[in-house]
């Protein structure tokens, strides 16, 4: 078989070990990879590649960096490839009907959920969040309706409980670049065919927001354990006691609620949810269910820390109560 003109579509992290699949795929022929510009970062605004267009550059593959797809020139551009089949993994744009059209073949999605679970902008921070017994990657071919197109094929494994952002980004992308090399050459041939998703499962992520990492103490421990793991990066989760915000980098669920709070006699009522704990020298909050422990933490302008560090450096902190996030 003729290897199939393939143009390559995605932006973060988790596409490049998808665009390494591309270039190694002996079906596919890649002609360009499409990402979005390069954009102002740090403190001194300068000018910064998406990981895919790093790697392309890094590996001097032909690269377009199109403000929106949707621009006249940006489709003719695009249809001047002659392309066959697009791949496409996280890359943040919707592609448009003309652009799906450019595409003999169609365009395949590299997508780290087992869709119709998590469609949509955060798929891995939703399996954590929602602490899922089991993970997985999809192969679907793209429609015009969001994650919406048939399965290609899924692979999926159980999860350990413990999994973090970073690195479960990481071995969904790994997973996702073995997906397409097993199964993009059979699908090109015809030899497998998609199936449809079932509209009635399906459950729709949406882009993280900073204050999606606010800890709301009414909430249980276990939950705002897996918020820590699922927003690890971006957005990060926070507490703020006394206008002194608190980036909690790792926390761990104390079983019970019945840690003595300093000054309340032993046996008396749990803590308040919102409160902060000496947990025998490490830093703990009172939740809805249980205890957090903050493991690690980083005050605005300071360096990451234990909590025992932070306690020990303001011991006013035990005792304090934090923010509840508005409207909670």
């Amino acid at each position: 078989m003729t290897p199939a003109r393939t143009v390559f579509f995605g932006s973060g992290a988790f596409a490049t070990r998808i665009l390494d699949a591309v270039v190694a795929a002996p079906e596919l022929d890649l002609v360009a990879v499409v990402t979005t510009p390069d954009r102002p970062a740090g403190r001194r605004g300068e000018a910064t590649p998406t990981p895919v267009a790093a790697a392309a550059r890094a590996a001097g593959l032909s690269l377009l960096q199109p403000e929106r797809l949707r621009e006249p020139g940006t489709i003719a551009l695009i249809e001047g490839l002659a392309p066959v089949v697009g791949v496409l993994a996280d890359y943040g744009r919707i592609v448009p009907p003309a652009i799906l059209a450019a595409f003999p073949r169609g365009i395949v999605n590299v997508h780290p959920s087992l869709l119709p679970r998590h469609r949509g902008a955060a798929p891995i921070p939703a399996a954590i969040l929602a602490g899922d017994p089991v993970l997985g990657v999809s192969l679907i071919e793209l429609v015009d309706r969001l994650d919406a197109g048939p399965v290609i094929a899924a692979t999926s494994w159980r999860a350990a409980g413990d999994e973090r952002a970073r690195s479960l980004e990481e071995l969904m992308a790994r997973a996702g670049a073995a997906l397409l090399r097993e199964h993009v050459g059979p699908w090109l041939a015809g030899e497998r065919r998609a199936r449809p998703q079932d509209e009635a499962e399906a459950t729709l992520t949406r882009p993280l927001r900073r204050e999606d990492g606010r800890l709301d103490p009414a909430r249980a421990a276990v939950e705002l354990e897996r918020q820590v793991r699922a927003l690890e990066g971006w957005p990060g989760t926070f507490l703020v006691s006394d206008g002194l915000r608190i980036a909690v980098l790792e926390a761990r669920v104390v079983a019970s609620a019945d840690h003595d709070a300093p000054g309340r006699p032993a046996g008396s009522d749990a803590p308040r949810p919102g409160t902060l704990l000496d947990l025998e020298g490490g830093l703990g909050l009172a939740t809805g269910e249980g205890v957090l422990a903050l493991t690690r933490v980083q005050p605005a302008g300071g360096r990451p820390m234990t909590g025992a560090e932070l306690l020990r450096g303001r011991p006013g902190l035990a005792g304090a109560t934090i923010e509840s996030p508005i409207g909670a």
